[in-house]
This record gives C-alpha cells, structure tokens and sequence, in this order.
C-alpha cells in the first residue's frame, strides 16, 4: 500500500509543480528564489537526465516503461517491507512523471536551477532519491547495518 500511496503523492506534486512552472513562465525564464543560490528556470528538456542525449526519447520512453513494469510487478507480487515500498514507489512516481511529459509533449519540463548543476524536476528528485537508498538498502544486512561495518 505504501509503494501506491508514495507513488500517487509524488506523482500529483510532480505534475502539479510542472503545471504551475509552464503556466507562470516563459520558456528559458528565470527567477531568483535565493539570489547566486536557487532559480527557478522553465526549461524544455528534450534529452535523458541533465540533458544528455538529446533527441532520443524513444530510448528514454522505453527505460522509462521497462522500470516502471518491473517495480510494479516486483511490488505486486512480492510482500515487501514498507521503506522498500517506499524507495519502489519514488523511482516508479518518478520515472511516470517525466514519462508523461515525454509522452505528451515530447520533453520534460525542468526547474530546479542551482546554477552550477543542470536544471532539474521532482521526478528527478525522486528517482535520484529511491536510486540512492536502494543502493543504501543493498548494504545493507538482515539486522538493518552496513555491511562491512566491525
């Protein structure tokens, strides 16, 4: 329940946040939010994460469908522990977010302007963030340590 409840919230405030973006800016428009800090900068991303590789969203169309298939599956079939269900459901949320955009209208709407890293959204966000703990999950062992940890 908690893979579908993660995955609904994050995907409502991913195109919730992309909505208001389009309808308040100009594309390539930006506004300090903290100035030398955080923008907010409407972008048009046509490539994979960060902008790689643009002009080939088939590709990205497919990853995209392939991890959202299998986690949903995964998370269907298998009786998982709830922060499992959770980091399953940011990847999920994430990976429909820009999915939609994709789909829609042939990019993905990004943001998030650090200045010094690309332009990013929530569905970023929270694939980054599932993809991390997922990985902090793997270490970890039965009784919830770090493996290799004396």
């Amino acid at each position: 329940m908690r893979f579908w409840l993660t995955m609904l919230l994050v995907l409502v405030i991913d195109q919730l946040s992309k909505l208001w973006i389009v309808h308040s800016f100009n594309p390539g428009e930006s506004r300090a939010v903290w100035d030398q800090v955080f923008y907010l900068t409407y972008v048009q991303n046509q490539g994979a994460a960060f902008g790689m590789l643009p002009g080939r969203s088939w590709l990205f169309l497919i990853g995209a469908l392939l991890v959202i298939v299998v986690l949903i599956i995964f998370n269907s079939r298998y009786r998982q522990p709830n922060r499992m269900q959770i980091i399953t459901g940011l990847i999920v949320a994430g990976a429909v977010g820009n999915l939609l955009d994709r789909v829609r209208l042939n990019y993905v709407v990004d943001f998030f302007d650090l200045g010094w890293w690309p332009v990013f959204n929530i569905a970023d966000m929270a694939i980054v963030c599932g993809a991390i703990l997922l990985v902090i999950m793997m270490f970890r062992d039965e009784k919830g340590e770090l493996i290799g940890r004396g």
